[in-house]
């Protein structure tokens, strides 16, 4: 299939049909399969009804593929799982970096705009015109929707780490909504992660992403207390941390040590095992955390980890420290829509007794925020600020 658009419009067709056929008749005994050829009899149908049957050459093309049955999964087999082999098969060499990711993110992830353009640290309007322009090259350039044959992983491998970090991301700090996670996406992210290093167990930045999603989401039942209300790191009752998770993702961490490929996803697993070491927020080593955000920042340049940096050297050399460090990172003001900067910021000047200054940044992050449990959080803080 090289529409992408007319891809997603007929699989919905075929959802519909799923849910008016399989009540009556029962699922059947292969689901995809019934789906993909319900989806492709859709395609043909689209095409037929076509008052005037004038077709570009690509229409025809397609036509002409979809009538043949010609379907190029010739690699499904190497890729068990339905949802990763779409996201390898979305992440083409063809899309930038950034919008194959976006792209995936959209189509197979199901993530909002929104919630992509917060990723990305981008205006929403941004984000939608990127999205329009991939699917425009897509069709335009004719470029197949086909799974790719192993030895063409390694040129979207980084794309699809990508693509599951970020699920994974929106799942632990959910952009918007009434919960300040969204655990199904973390499960899922994780789950994906797992098949993802059966497919290259000798990729250390696989076993890094699986590493730093445990170890993450270790901390998930401490997150929020009785009340549903969000609890930060600093004020977590560690004894809820999964210690089978820790101890899982470490030993995973372990063994992208002998690689000698150190790349962002280890560094940032081995960020978050410095926090599951200690035994509480003030035993943390944050001068290797800081360290560690350095040397990541080398790797990545992000306004997020140094954003993430500048928290941590708030922790090991004083909130000012952490304030200056912030300044100098929102000197352009690329951080000014960026909610957890100003989150960030209203705590660092909580920290540093500067109450009136914090009051205005809880605002500002007030403003930025979408998720229901965040605002309460914020809220509350600037609640004690003004007694």
């Amino acid at each position: 299939m090289r529409d992408l658009e007319l891809a997603e419009d007929v699989l919905q067709d075929a959802f519909v049909a799923a849910l008016q056929h399989w009540p009556r008749h029962g699922v059947p005994a292969h689901p995809r399969a019934w789906l993909l050829r319900t989806a492709r009899h859709k395609a043909i149908d689209r095409f037929r009804r076509d008052a005037n049957f004038q077709l570009k050459r690509t229409e025809m093309e397609i036509l002409t593929e979809l009538e043949s049955g010609a379907m190029p999964d010739d690699f499904d087999e190497a890729i068990e799982d339905d949802r990763l082999r779409l996201v390898f098969t979305c992440c083409h060499p063809a899309l930038s970096e950034q919008a194959r990711v976006a792209l995936t993110l959209r189509t197979i992830g199901g993530l909002t705009t929104t919630e992509i353009a917060r990723a990305f640290l981008v205006p929403e309007t941004t984000m939608a015109q990127r999205l329009v322009r991939a699917k425009r090259k897509i069709k335009g350039a004719g470029i197949p929707y086909v799974v790719p044959a192993p030895h063409l992983w390694p040129e979207r491998l980084n794309s699809v780490l990508a693509v599951i970090y970020l699920v994974f991301n929106e799942g632990y700090a959910a952009t918007s909504g009434d919960q300040p996670t969204r655990a199904a996406l973390c499960d899922e992210a994780i789950r994906l992660g797992r098949i993802l290093l059966e497919l290259v167990p000798r990729e250390p930045e696989a076993a890094g992403l699986l590493a730093l999603m445990l170890l993450h989401d270790s901390r998930r039942d401490a997150r929020v207390d009785s009340t549903g209300h969000l609890v930060t790191l600093e004020l977590q009752d560690r004894s809820l941390w999964n210690l089978q998770q820790i101890n899982a993702g470490t030993r995973l961490l372990r063994r992208t040590i002998d690689r000698d490929r150190v790349g962002p996803y280890q560094i940032q697993a081995a960020i978050s095992a410095v926090h599951a070491r200690a035994g509480n927020h003030d035993a943390t080593d944050w001068h290797q955390v800081t360290s560690l955000y350095k040397h990541l920042y080398e790797l990545h340049p992000s306004p997020v980890i140094a954003l993430n940096g500048a928290v941590a050297l708030s922790f090991a050399a004083g909130a000012e420290a952490g304030l200056l460090a912030l300044t100098e990172l929102n000197g352009q003001g690329a951080l000014e829509h960026y909610q957890p900067f100003h989150a960030a910021r209203a705590d660092l000047l909580r920290r540093a007794g500067r109450a009136q200054d914090a009051a205005i940044a809880y605002r500002r992050a007030l403003v930025l925020t979408r998720n229901v449990a965040e605002q309460q959080f914020l809220e509350a803080r600037l609640q004690e600020l003004l007694q």
